[in-house]
């Protein structure tokens, strides 16, 4: 019962930017009062030929590249995602057979935006349990497909894209190179994120989400920290899901990870949900911000009022 590590990561995302003064031409909106509220500057569009498991199946591509390995090392793909259309066949299925995949268990995951902090401890846990050996986790959100372009104060929040880790398990005597993880969720607020309707939309109670994660949260995110054996200042990175730069930066101040390096992709990305933080985190390991091993904090939060939490060692 030896324990993972994450040996890999990749991201990917479409080709086309909206802007902020983009939107301003769409919506009552200005770049300044997007800038002040959210602080995002730009987000990547998919293209109405581009669905989910494409976005999913781009990222987990890189990451299986970065790792030196091939579709036939892969036994579980687990894909993190709210915002796939259809039903069945379902997205890590169809990610398996775009990257010709033989045979894996294939699982989505729908805790929104604390999705792929929980599809990490699932790979963790069924790896530990010896049910799989190496898996591909991936978050991956086309959240524009569920936005109401009439709706000033959620369209400018999101984005789409995707990020994928290869995890696979430790050789004996290695040292675990994902925690314990730390989650559970306030299902009698869930009505404060939501993706409903039909055609499906994204609204949310932003105060409400506000106040619990800058509230609720520091002292929670502080218990996967102690879970891992570390206090937040041994941290070299935090990765937050990437919701709203007003969230993250109090929200990193009051876990007390002074010495961090803080994710801060929402400027360029938005809000990408189940995708934030593995897109977050493989831009800081392309970048050279984070070095091999050291310790940092995924913490994922929102959708249901759900959130997720471990210590990772970087890839």
């Amino acid at each position: 019962m030896h324990g993972s590590r994450i040996a890999a990561i990749g991201h990917y995302q479409p080709a086309r930017v909206l802007t902020n003064e983009d939107l301003a031409g769409m919506v009552d909106t200005s770049d300044e009062w997007i800038r002040t509220r959210v602080g995002i500057r730009t987000r990547h569009i998919a293209g109405p030929d581009e669905p989910v498991d494409e976005l999913a199946a781009h990222a987990a591509a890189k990451a299986l590249a970065a790792a030196g390995l091939g579709p036939a090392d892969i036994d579980m793909v687990l894909v993190a995602t709210s915002t796939a259309i259809d039903r069945s066949p379902n997205t890590a299925a169809r990610v398996a057979a775009r990257l010709g995949i033989p045979g894996p268990a294939a699982m989505d995951i729908n805790v929104v935006c604390a999705g792929f902090t929980h599809a990490l401890a699932t790979a963790d846990h069924t790896i530990r349990a010896g049910a799989a050996t190496r898996a591909l986790v991936i978050g991956a959100e086309k959240m524009t497909d569920v936005a109401d372009w009439n709706d000033r104060s959620t369209c400018v929040l999101v984005g789409d894209g995707a990020g994928a880790a290869v995890v696979e398990a430790c050789a004996p005597g290695q040292e675990p190179g994902i925690g314990p993880v730390l989650w559970g969720s306030v299902p009698e607020m869930g009505h404060t994120v939501r993706i409903e309707g039909t055609p499906p939309r994204f609204a949310q109670e932003g105060q409400s989400v506000y106040r619990w994660a800058t509230t609720r949260l520091p002292a929670i995110a502080r218990q996967a920290c102690e879970r891992a054996g570390l206090a937040p200042e041994e941290l070299a990175g935090v990765v937050l899901h990437q919701a709203n730069l007003r969230i993250i930066e109090p929200l990193a101040e009051k876990i007390g990870a002074v010495n961090a390096v803080i994710a801060r992709d929402v400027t360029e990305s938005g809000n990408t949900s189940a995708a934030s933080i593995p897109l977050a985190l493989s831009k800081l390991v392309e970048q050279g911000a984070l070095p091999t091993g050291a310790p940092v904090l995924l913490f994922g939060f929102g959708g249901n009022l759900s959130y997720a939490g471990q210590v990772i060692h970087c890839p």
